[in-house]
């Protein structure tokens, strides 16, 4: 597995719930370093590992984490870059949706090596969308809860009302249902596309 994908995970307990909660982990987990690198790869035993010992010290299912983990991607400041490589997908939450089938190639660009389960975005009716994610494998698994975080943080960044059911797909693929309630709903975090002014509130 991507270090990049043990460093989030790393960087959401230590944000999240501080130091000594992520050295608690890391020592049950017995990590032969209680740091990620995010360049190196590591066994996806190990990464499993590292999340069934944050369930326990959490006291959190490992589904609602991982759907923190996806809220904690678009929201923390220490993330900000991130979100704004989102909310280039489009000027309102409907275009952003279109846009995530090009997510895995974008982030490829941005670490090449890092592979993300292929997305497959249908609309069923108006303001009525089904997300395909195309897991492939343990290292995958979950995926969809950490996308439907990023959803519901990036639905609040652009202003929308959203509901999301996640299910099942066929074989290994994760499937979420998405309404679009309302595409303005609330004014949403400030964004300029131009780098002047970028970022203000």
């Amino acid at each position: 597995m991507h270090g990049l994908v043990a460093r989030t995970l790393q960087c959401f307990v230590q944000d999240t719930y501080g130091q000594d909660r992520w050295r608690s982990i890391a020592d049950a987990a017995r990590l032969d370093l209680p740091e990620f690198e995010a360049m190196l790869d590591y066994e996806a035993q190990l990464i499993g590992l590292v999340l069934t010992r944050a369930e326990i010290e959490l006291d959190k299912p490992r589904a609602a984490m991982l759907e923190d983990i996806g809220t904690y991607l678009m929201t923390h400041p220490n993330n900000e870059r991130l979100r704004r490589l989102m909310r280039y997908g489009g000027e309102d939450f409907i275009d952003f949706l279109h846009s995530l089938e090009e997510l895995p190639g974008r982030a490829r660009l941005a670490v090449p090596d890092l592979d993300l389960p292929p997305l497959e975005l249908t609309q069923t009716a108006p303001c009525r969308f089904t997300l395909v994610c195309h897991c492939s494998g343990p290292t995958s698994r979950g995926y969809s809860h950490v996308l439907a975080g990023v959803l519901r943080a990036m639905a609040d960044d652009y202003g929308a009302l959203i509901l999301l059911e996640l299910a099942s797909g066929p074989g290994e693929a994760e499937v979420i249902e998405i309404a679009v309630i309302e595409t303005a709903y609330t004014k949403g975090r400030a964004f300029e596309l131009g780098a002047h002014g970028a970022g203000r509130r």
